[in-house]
């Protein structure tokens, strides 16, 4: 018999989420077509899930040319962005077998355009506004234009779209100096414009397509983890958002005892039982991608009812608290995030982290269903 754990991945809700965000974007001055970002193997969901669930996207951006290879065969015909761009001259050759559009973020990336023989190669050009992480700056940015140019001149080089991204987005204010910079930057060169995150999309819709409606410039965004019923804002919940929940962490107990008052549980006796209680164990640990570092009163659902767990993460069981689940025994169901558990952003909350963390740190030896 398998070990009794799985990650559930609702379809429907990947759908859900996308059509939320869309629904958001059509109602500003300038509709913005949308990118589903599904790097990192769609966020732990699955490549093949998410070209199923993300059907209506305009386009997937990813970063990694195997998963891009893998939504071409899982029959994703429309755009796909590579996030990072070309690493080496013989990704062009993928980029140009599976018609790719790489982001081009530093010189180096240029050269290999220059010294491409495949057929010309649409283009996103990525500039820096305050991230500092990937994209030209202004010491750079003249010289990467130049070198644009002459890539169309020589066709080398077809449609150009001109990207940034956010650092702040979350925050009321996060977006007033990146598109300052970014007019500056890129308001004199034609073409269209991809610049919203999950948070940009969410919280400053307007403000963006306002901004793009003024340079009459049409758009793209790229939202990430508000499709996988994640919020990306610090102040509203993914439900407040109406975004739901895409993976279900599902296990059991497979242990349960009685466990006398100043007893020690697990690793460390980093906890100690205040009273006479009852403990069950989980079928998941830190190797199926649940963090260890999760404490004690981290949230988590036994036979339907909300609980905590206790004690240090193990490599592959948690203990929980079973004091007010009294029906609960072995083979009672378990939900560590999901639909019928806690929203991942709680779990996310509670061990210190991100939902992001949590949902792309699933490992391979927890089986996916896809729903």
């Amino acid at each position: 018999m398998p070990r009794p754990i799985q990650a559930t991945i609702h379809t429907n809700a990947l759908a859900n989420n996308l059509n939320r965000v869309r629904g958001v974007l059509q109602k500003t001055p300038a509709p913005s077509k949308v990118w589903a970002v599904v790097k990192a193997n769609a966020y732990g969901h699955g490549i093949e899930a998410a070209v199923g669930g993300f059907a209506d996207a305009d386009g997937l951006a990813l970063l990694d040319l195997d998963e891009a290879v893998r939504a071409r065969e899982a029959g994703w015909s429309k755009p796909i962005l590579l996030l990072e761009g070309p690493f080496q001259m013989a990704d062009l050759r993928t980029v140009g077998q599976y018609q790719l559009t790489p982001v081009i973020h530093n010189l180096e990336q240029l050269t290999m355009l220059r010294e491409f023989d495949g057929s010309p190669l649409d283009i996103y050009v990525k500039i820096d506004t305050g991230m500092t992480r990937l994209g030209f700056v202004p010491a750079n940015l003249q010289q990467a234009f130049d070198q644009v140019d002459a890539l169309m001149r020589e066709g080398k080089v077809g449609k150009i779209v001109y990207m940034t991204h956010f650092a702040c987005a979350d925050q009321p204010d996060g977006l007033d100096d990146p598109l300052r910079r970014f007019a500056q930057m890129a308001s004199d060169r034609p073409g269209q414009w991809c610049l919203s995150n999950s948070a940009a999309s969410l919280m400053h819709a307007d403000q963006v397509a306002v901004f793009a409606a003024e340079h009459g410039r049409s758009l793209w965004s790229r939202p990430g983890i508000c499709l996988y019923g994640g919020s990306p804002l610090n102040d509203r919940s993914a439900s407040e958002l109406n975004l739901k929940p895409a993976m279900t962490l599902k296990s059991e107990l497979i242990s349960v005892k009685d466990v006398a008052a100043g007893q020690g549980i697990g690793y460390g006796h980093i906890y100690v039982a205040e009273r006479s209680m009852r403990v069950g164990v989980v079928a998941c640990g830190y190797a199926d991608g649940y963090p260890r570092h999760a404490p004690t009163g981290t949230p988590i659902s036994v036979n339907g009812q909300m609980t905590r767990i206790l004690g240090r993460v193990s490599m592959d069981m948690i203990m929980v608290d079973l004091s007010g689940v009294r029906s609960a025994g072995v083979g009672a169901p378990v939900v560590l995030w999901g639909e019928g558990g806690p929203p991942v952003d709680q779990v996310a909350q509670a061990a210190g982290t991100i939902s992001y963390e949590l949902l792309s740190a699933v490992t391979a030896r927890v089986p996916r269903v896809v729903v």
